[in-house]
């Protein structure tokens, strides 16, 4: 069993339900319980205007190796009725594999730690709620996110 953060976004019709409804097929995939951060609306960052978001961080054990945990994020997405026409548009769901054990993995179409993780309060916020311990790149995730509220 490996521990895994998924990030989870939603920005199209009825936010909080559809991360429900997420948060309950990333159930389906999890050893045990799924540990979620409180939802946190932000601003759409990058892209068209947009919407305001709905964010958290969601925290499980699995069984799936990486690219088997991609592709049934993609599937929870597209049951959720993600459609990608425009880059960083508006989405109904957004699941985003955060870490994976700690591993570093370059893959097409997979990088893991997510390669914007630094930049985004959206992502760090709500994941320092469930991990405040974990260390990212020599770094907790509290003390990371306290930095980016002092820039």
């Amino acid at each position: 069993m490996v521990q895994v953060y998924v990030g989870l976004g939603a920005n199209l019709g009825n936010r909080e339900q559809t991360l429900q409804l997420a948060l309950e097929a990333l159930g389906q995939l999890a050893q045990g319980c799924v540990l979620c951060s409180e939802f946190l609306t932000t601003a759409a960052v990058g892209g068209p205007p947009q919407p305001d978001y709905l964010n958290a961080v969601a925290g499980f054990e699995t069984t799936l190796a990486p690219t088997a945990l991609l592709n049934a994020l993609l599937a929870i997405e597209l049951a959720q009725g993600r459609v990608r026409k425009v880059k960083n548009g508006p989405r109904t769901l957004d699941l985003d594999l955060l870490w994976y054990g700690g591993e570093a993995i370059d893959q097409p179409g997979l990088q893991v730690p997510h390669p914007r993780i630094c930049e985004r309060r959206f992502v760090l916020e709500p994941w320092a709620q469930i991990a405040p311990t974990l260390v990212f790149d020599q770094v907790t995730l509290a003390d990371r996110l306290q930095c980016l509220a002092l820039a």
